[in-house]
């Protein structure tokens, strides 16, 4: 059966979509399309921009009641709400001339710029060429005052039609911008007519009447130069010689010059590129695209090339943006061109579509770098700096804490745990740097026990067992207290006891240990407070005073022995006798025993206070403390 030919069936022979995209300022937009598929004309609603106006401000009316309000705006500041928003104005002013015999007053354009977001002008004249007076900038963006009292130009002020003075000088507005009028008008400002911009009478009388006369047949160079001048075509290529043995991609600058039709080629330089500084690969020169067919042998290095060897030169429809092109035995593929470009060969040729193509080749992704297996000498950081650079440097140090924790060692006794009989005797004394978290283990020479003592570690961080490798986790001062088994390089040992700096330490740095560790200090202090206990208990059986005392102290222990003060009474004492004198003051020691509920007003506790009381206004806290503790 023979196809059908549906497009003949229906009378069309074009079925493409209409063009919905296009540039507006060099911002991409959105349009919408007028006809459909074909070109056929699409059916939309036409309104008129009073219905439009009313169906908007028209608000539904509810069966339940009126509506709830909406939230309130959010607020916005002025410099966000008003950022990149400029009011234009067209002015102009007049100038004096008076050492000129031909014109007696200039009259100068100007645009004034009102820049929304803080309330500043500008005024600034466009440049004319060859005027022979400085133009420009006039005056600098700021606030401009509007009177002498201080008040400033605000854009209320600003209108068509008006005179405004600036610094002496008054500027004649005739005329505004779309966005400006749209802008005023929103705000309720009534704009004046437009006026028609003032001439330059000196300017008018320099104008010549224009030339008539007749073009001749053949094409007039000078036109061209004279309609052409400094209109030059700008594309953006690339030489792709990676075939080729150190071949490479490189980038290149084609400017054609409109107004006599040559080539020029300029190179991309780069930093550190390593290529001598050299602007141009090819010289501004007319460039041939067809020889004639004797011309193939033609000496190009040695003689120019003339119109006769010449069938055809490259012209600007030869340079389209996607095609490659041939110039002197290299193919350059043009991927771009600048804005000017573009709309001359929409102009010129009605090419519209010239979009950019990316010729950038993607990379491949970094290779991450792994650091290799620990080899096991030295430190970590140490070893992994032989991979970071091929003079290793030794790792950062954390300055701070070195300059703060500096000279500040913590000591601490132990003992080997060995199975070894000679072993067991044998004390050292760890020493952890708080500086640098380094340990040093030192055994005090013992005469006649056949072990040589001294230096049994030098400084170095000690890494904690069946840590990782590759990430190792060193002791630290929290894992060493009473009790505790610190493994050195396969060797355990065990604190049995620290200085008093420990524990002052410990004390004010309660936070980083564990509760197990604080407890076994608490624990070893009292065991060293029993034998002075014992003592006293000795000194009561000679002195009555004494015995009156200790006999005091049982009764009160039984009659508040669920006291809820005697938690941690020690403690409150302590932090106050920094000196650890066992003495505080009367006016002190009456505040503590109130912030912990002390019953101090029952008469056994006042006698125990008289019996602690010392003839300084100062009382022994040992004693009395001991009274409310089991």
């Amino acid at each position: 059966m023979p196809s059908l030919n549906i497009g003949k069936l229906l009378g069309k022979t074009a079925f493409h979509r209409s063009q919905t995209l296009g540039y507006r300022n060099g911002y991409a937009i959105v349009r919408r399309p007028t006809v459909g598929i074909g070109g056929d004309r699409l059916q939309f609603n036409q309104l008129s921009q009073a219905e439009l106006d009313e169906l908007a401000s028209k608000a539904p009316v509810l069966t339940y009641g009126q509506p709830k309000q909406a939230p309130p705006a959010d607020f916005i500041p002025a410099h966000v709400a008003f950022d990149k928003k400029v009011l234009k104005f067209d002015a102009y002013f007049q100038e004096d001339v008076p050492m000129s015999t031909e014109e007696q007053y200039r009259i100068r354009q100007v645009n004034i710029y009102y820049y929304l977001e803080d309330d500043s002008m500008s005024v600034i004249e466009p440049v004319v060429e060859n005027s022979g007076i400085p133009q420009g900038k006039l005056i600098k963006r700021q606030r401009l005052a509007k009177n002498d009292r201080g008040d400033h130009y605000h854009w209320k002020d600003l209108n068509r039609g008006i005179n405004i003075t600036i610094y002496g000088k008054t500027f004649r507005v005739v005329d505004c911008d779309q966005f400006t009028q749209v802008f005023l008008e929103s705000q309720g400002i009534e704009l004046n007519p437009p006026e028609k911009m003032a001439l330059d009478p000196y300017t008018e009388l320099r104008k010549q009447p224009l030339r008539k006369y007749v073009t001749p047949s053949d094409f007039d160079q000078l036109k061209q130069f004279l309609t052409f001048d400094k209109q030059v075509l700008r594309f953006y290529a690339i030489w792709d010689d990676t075939d080729s043995m150190y071949g490479e991609c490189r980038t290149y600058i084609i400017h054609y010059y409109l107004m006599d039709d040559t080539v020029e080629i300029r190179e991309v330089h780069e930093r550190n590129d390593g290529r001598d500084p050299f602007p141009l690969l090819m010289n501004r020169q007319r460039m041939p695209k067809v020889l004639v067919e004797n011309a193939k042998n033609f000496p190009q290095c040695v003689l120019e090339i003339s119109d006769q060897e010449v069938l055809e030169w490259y012209t600007a429809k030869d340079f389209i943006v996607g095609k490659s092109l041939t110039v002197l035995g290299r193919t350059f593929f043009i991927y771009d061109c600048d804005p000017f470009t573009r709309r001359y060969y929409k102009e010129k040729f009605g090419i519209t579509d010239l979009p950019r193509i990316d010729v950038n080749k993607q990379e491949p992704p970094p290779v991450k770098q792994e650091l290799p297996p620990y080899n096991g000498f030295g430190l970590v950081e140490d070893s992994a700096q032989n991979c970071f650079a091929l003079i290793p440097k030794a790792p950062k140090k954390d300055v701070i804490k070195m300059l703060v924790n500096d000279n500040k060692v913590l000591r601490y006794l132990a003992a080997l745990e060995s199975p070894i009989p000679e072993d067991k005797d044998r004390r050292f004394v760890f020493s952890y740097f708080l500086a640098t978290d380094m340990i040093s283990i030192f055994e005090p020479p013992v005469r006649n026990s056949g072990i040589i003592g001294g230096k049994y570690l030098g400084r170095t961080k000690v890494v904690k067992p069946y840590s990782a490798v590759d990430n190792p986790i060193y002791y630290g001062p929290s894992d060493f207290f009473i009790g505790a088994v610190i493994e050195v390089f396969g060797h355990r040992f065990i604190i049995l006891d620290t200085d008093e700096y420990v524990l002052k330490y410990m004390e004010s740095n309660a936070a980083q240990y564990s509760p197990e560790a604080l407890a076994s200090v608490q624990k070893h202090v009292r065991k060293l407070e029993a034998p002075a206990s014992e003592s006293e208990s000795k000194q009561t059986e000679k002195d009555p005073g004494v015995q009156e005392l200790e006999a005091l102290i049982d009764t009160i222990q039984k009659q508040l022995k669920d006291h809820s003060c005697k938690d941690n009474i020690r403690e409150a004492f302590q932090i106050y006798d920094k000196e650890a004198s066992g003495y505080v003051d009367r006016d002190m020691f009456f505040k503590i025993c109130e912030s912990l509920n002390v019953p101090v007003d029952d008469s056994l506790v006042k006698e125990l206070i008289r019996m602690c009381s010392h003839g300084e206004g100062k009382i022994n806290y040992y004693n009395f403390v001991r009274a409310f503790s089991n």
